[in-house]
């Protein structure tokens, strides 16, 4: 439980510095933030955790296939920020076309190979 809670802990002090960071300084929030920190301590905790190395390659893997649907959102939301369109429905959006993306990955990746 005490290890459960630290990782909690550790994962959102991470949240909040790039926050607090990207306050005074975007462009230095934006490199914070895209940063594979969590999916470094994910690799980190799961590898604690097991120590089984075709797990850890397929998480990997799969990390690598989830990421590239998420890239357009970080495109697509300052495209509708900088079109007056309000933050909320900007983010809402973003995160819809994300899910479509994520969902057409895990949908024809395997068709392809992929074992997501």
């Amino acid at each position: 439980m005490l290890y459960t809670v630290m990782k909690a802990l550790l994962s959102g002090a991470i949240v909040a510095a790039v926050s607090e960071v990207a306050k005074r300084y975007p462009g230095w929030g934006g490199l914070l933030a895209s940063l594979p920190l969590v999916s470094v301590l994910g690799m980190i905790w799961l590898w604690r955790d097991t120590q089984d190395a075709e797990g850890m390659a397929a998480h990997a893997t799969g990390t690598f296939w989830f990421v590239l649907p998420s890239l357009p959102m970080f495109l697509l939301i300052p495209a509708l920020l900088r079109r007056s369109v309000g933050f909320w429905p900007a983010l809402g959006v973003g995160c819809a076309v994300t899910i479509g993306l994520y969902f057409a990955v895990a949908t024809i990746g395997p068709r392809f190979g992929l074992r997501l």
